[in-house]
């Protein structure tokens, strides 16, 4: 095998070992479930994929066939995890945020795309409006 193959299969190992670890450690050290989803999602992927291309690359070079299979699993992976976390974050929001006291005014019709907890009919010229916030006024 070249030096260069070696070289830039060495460099894909360490990279995808280093965003690994850094994805596990913050998967353990982080406070809070929202925090914890950016380190598997983000680093975790990368790093895999960066091993998984690897592994590729070892193959092609030093059997001379090319194998489909890593590809297929870093395709699967980088599409999955964003998809799986997103729906972990909403089911979060769904379960522990109140829309109407932590989310900030979106400025449209719509709610958040969890929440859609505000209803045009009782707003029709303000659509920024939420109940709480006549509620305060009249105080």
């Amino acid at each position: 095998m070249e030096f260069i193959a070696e070289l830039v299969i060495s460099v894909l190992i360490v990279i995808g070992g280093l965003f690994t670890l850094v994805g596990s450690f913050g998967l353990v050290k982080l406070p809070h479930l929202l925090m914890r989803l950016h380190a598997p999602t983000k680093a975790t992927t990368v790093g895999v994929g960066a091993i998984l291309i690897a592994s590729m690359l070892f193959f092609w070079i030093e059997r001379g066939a090319f194998t489909i299979h890593e590809l297929l699993i870093t395709i699967f992976l980088f599409l999955t995890a964003p998809i799986t976390a997103n729906l972990i974050g909403k089911a979060y929001l769904l379960r522990h945020v109140d829309p109407h006291d932590e989310l900030p005014h979106t400025g449209e019709i719509e709610g958040w795309a969890t929440f859609d907890s505000r209803n045009p009919e009782e707003h029709p010229k303000d659509p920024g409006k939420l109940p709480q916030d006549e509620a305060r006024k009249s105080d």
